[in-house]
């Protein structure tokens, strides 16, 4: 629990970060750590609250109260340890998760809730530091062999539990490095690269297979890969982009917010010169989309010298707290300023994008907007209204569209010869396995597009599965609905 009447004697503290203008002059990292001392006051903010909800908040089940009190006791190894027990990467989930955790926190009712993103990250990163984490081998080798397709957190999650299990496991990327989102979508400057290569080195070690630059019904055809293997996870996210299907969208300027954010990755990377049409210096940049990867956008875009830039939301500006319509402990749906909007710009909310403007080289120099009311219509349900003679024209020569996705690429589960269901994702049973009883699917292939956090828990939850089908039962963890660990 930490300690006693900790969080009446501590404050809620985050890392400390370099400032706006120094930041966005690279696209490193930019957190400073606390001390050790400080960190042990976060974990002491923890409190005797009976029933842990940050357990229910967290897709991982993470047993949180425990590593909490051990680092406020400065076991750090005991606290690497209870981490380690349910989460395969918290150096990612430590830097890129929302922390629904935290949302659910009892503390988080009438104070800040527990800083446990952060001491999540600080744990795996003293479990680095002090040598605590090494390659995991198996002793022994069922002679089972399991093929990952898409290498992104649910990929690589699913990958080390079966491995674990002791099934021989490939996983295959179609990409020239492993990583997915991670490696080609995520700005470096909130999880640089290295921090990836670090533990696929690991997971090399432990014995996975990875195989790059190698497209499945391309490259290898399904047929091959089912015959070759005895089991296969489909982790190939949900990266069918969603267009805006208006005027002047096929102008050369707007631009789908994943080509600009994975672009940029390999431009940092040093694989690539700028392409000008995934260039923001001295433009006017417009973001469509009011989400994270719109914030990823506006960061990015900071870092290459926007002349103006804007972000728009559909939806109204969020309140500043929480609502009565938004009650803990469920996720708060409340105003929300990530470290990209502390860096420039302005953000326009209740904004319905009607039309882009071109020139007569077909570039994009502008479009039109109009304004947008949310109106009641029954309990439940608002619908969209436009306000008439609120239209306006903004200048504009680089829009990102960050509007979010709509399922997975079809080719592969159609190739495979599986089904999608309504939401455009592959239709699987509880068990996650597809109509084929050989495949399975898991991360945002599954569910749709999800959370980091949701990835790494699908990716497990995949994994006891398909040791199930290949040994008839498992030892390799699960939860139950309600995120409680059924067996470990």
């Amino acid at each position: 629990m930490g300690k006693l009447r900790g969080f009446i004697e501590y404050n809620r503290k985050e890392e400390n970060v370099i400032s706006p203008t120094k930041r966005i002059q690279n696209y490193k990292e930019f957190t400073l750590a606390l001390s050790n001392e400080e960190l042990k006051k976060q974990g002491g903010r923890c409190m005797d609250c009976g029933v842990p909800f940050c357990h229910s908040g967290c897709p991982l089940g993470n047993l949180i109260p425990d590593f909490n009190d051990a680092v406020y006791n400065d076991e750090w190894k005991k606290a690497f340890h209870i981490l380690q027990a349910t989460n395969n990467f918290p150096e990612f989930t430590g830097r890129l998760c929302p922390a629904p955790c935290e949302d659910a926190c009892v503390l988080g009712i009438n104070q800040l809730p527990v800083a446990i993103e952060l001491l999540e990250k600080n744990i795996v990163e003293r479990g680095f530091s002090e040598g605590w984490i090494k390659a995991q081998v198996p002793e022994k080798r069922t002679g089972k062999k399991v093929a990952i397709i898409g290498s992104g957190p649910a990929g690589l999650a699913a990958a080390q539990q079966l491995n674990q299990a002791g099934h021989g496991v490939t996983v295959y990327e179609r990409d020239n490095k492993v990583g997915g989102l991670l490696r080609y979508g995520i700005p470096d400057f909130k999880l640089e690269k290295h921090i990836i290569d670090r533990r696929v080195n690991l997971l090399e070690a432990e014995g996975i297979t990875f195989v790059c630059n190698t497209a499945i019904g391309k490259d290898i055809t399904t047929s091959a890969l089912e015959n070759q293997f005895d089991a296969i996870v489909i982790c190939t996210g949900a990266s069918s982009k969603r267009p805006l299907p208006i005027p002047g969208a096929n102008l050369n300027g707007v631009v789908q917010a994943m080509d600009f954010l994975s672009h940029n990755n390999k431009v940092v990377d040093g694989q690539l010169n700028r392409a000008a049409k995934y260039q923001a210096n001295n433009k006017n940049v417009i973001v469509i989309g009011g989400g994270d990867t719109g914030s990823d956008c506006i960061g990015t875009s900071m870092r290459h010298g926007a002349k103006s830039l804007t972000n728009f939301e559909l939806m109204p500006k969020p309140a500043a707290t929480r609502t009565v319509e938004n009650p803990w402990p469920f996720w708060s749906f409340k105003l929300s300023n990530s470290s990209s909007h502390k860096e420039g710009g302005q953000r326009a909310w209740n904004i319905m994008t009607k039309e882009f403007l071109g020139d007569e080289n077909g570039n994009l120099i502008g479009l039109v907007t109009v304004e947008v009311d949310w109106q009641k219509v029954g309990d439940n349900k608002s619908e969209l209204v436009e306000v008439q003679g609120s239209e306006k024209t903004w200048p504009c020569e680089l829009a990102l569209l960050a509007l979010g996705f709509t399922g997975t690429e079809k080719s592969l589960p159609e190739q495979f010869g599986l089904a999608i269901d309504a939401a455009g994702n592959i239709l699987t049973t509880k068990k996650y396995q597809s109509k084929k009883t050989n495949i399975f699917t898991a991360g945002d292939a599954r569910r749709g597009q999800s959370l980091i956090v949701w990835a790494i828990s699908e990716g497990r939850e995949a994994a006891h599965q398909v040791d199930t089908y290949l040994m008839g039962k498992s030892l390799l963890p699960q939860k139950n609905e309600g995120g409680d660990l059924l067996s470990a």
